[in-house]
């Protein structure tokens, strides 16, 4: 077989294979409401919890200022060990009664495995609430409105086309 012939063949199985090892992701469009609290705009941080309930990965951070990012306790340790890049999914901190929207990429490999959305908030000089939303991911709770149990009234997520 021609030289040629045989690296253009290895060429196309190497990038088949790897093709389809790249996990597939699905666009979301999540939309934050905020209960009316009084204070400082919420730092928000949006993360994918694995089925033993340890941080998989960050998928979005509404708060600007990485000074503010450890009243996120249980979020920041994680964080803190992985030092993932947040550049891409930072975006500005959330008031009493506002709303937020981002969009969300999710692994679609992750779903109906366990695996959960969890939703922290802080509020400078009150409370933190590590799990103030908590959405399993599957393909039925994943668009079903969640009401939140501190700054956070509900988050509702419908997947884009």
């Amino acid at each position: 077989m021609n030289t040629i012939i045989k690296i253009a063949l290895i060429t196309l199985l190497f990038s088949a294979v790897s093709v389809s090892t790249f996990a597939q992701t699905g666009k979301y469009k999540c939309m934050i409401q905020m209960n009316a609290y009084q204070g400082e705009g919420a730092y928000v941080v949006i993360s994918l919890i694995n089925p033993k309930g340890a941080y998989d990965k960050t998928l979005a951070v509404l708060g600007p200022d990485k000074q503010w990012y450890n009243t996120l306790k249980e979020w920041y340790k994680f964080q803190a060990k992985t030092k993932e890049k947040l550049s891409a999914v930072t975006g500005a901190s959330v008031g009493g009664g506002d709303r937020a929207m981002r969009t969300l990429e999710i692994d679609e490999s992750k779903f109906n495995k366990g695996y959960k959305l969890r939703f922290e908030s802080a509020v400078e000089e009150q409370k933190y609430h590590t799990a103030d939303v908590e959405i399993p991911l599957t393909k039925e709770a994943i668009t079903e409105k969640a009401n939140g149990k501190g700054y956070i009234k509900l988050v509702k997520l419908n997947k884009v086309q």
